[in-house]
């Protein structure tokens, strides 16, 4: 299930709740009443190497290629 998170318009404090994709998005806190308004979070991805493209993850050393083709 989806983490959101929403922010508490009253003490400003962030909250995690899992919720359903298609389940509406809470309006109130569901222990305290507090008024909630939801966050758009960015995406917890991390790329690593040079760059990220094509090119930086099908590296094959050039003698490699010169042997299929003479096969």
């Amino acid at each position: 299930m989806p983490v959101y998170v929403y922010k508490g318009l009253e003490t400003g404090k962030y909250y995690e709740f899992e919720q359903g994709f298609h389940d509406e998005p809470l309006k109130t806190h569901p222990e305290t009443g507090e008024p909630l308004k939801r966050v758009i979070t960015p995406p917890a991805i991390i790329f690593k190497g040079s760059g990220w493209h094509v090119k930086d993850y099908a590296k094959k050393d050039a003698s490699s290629k010169s042997e299929d083709a003479k096969e």
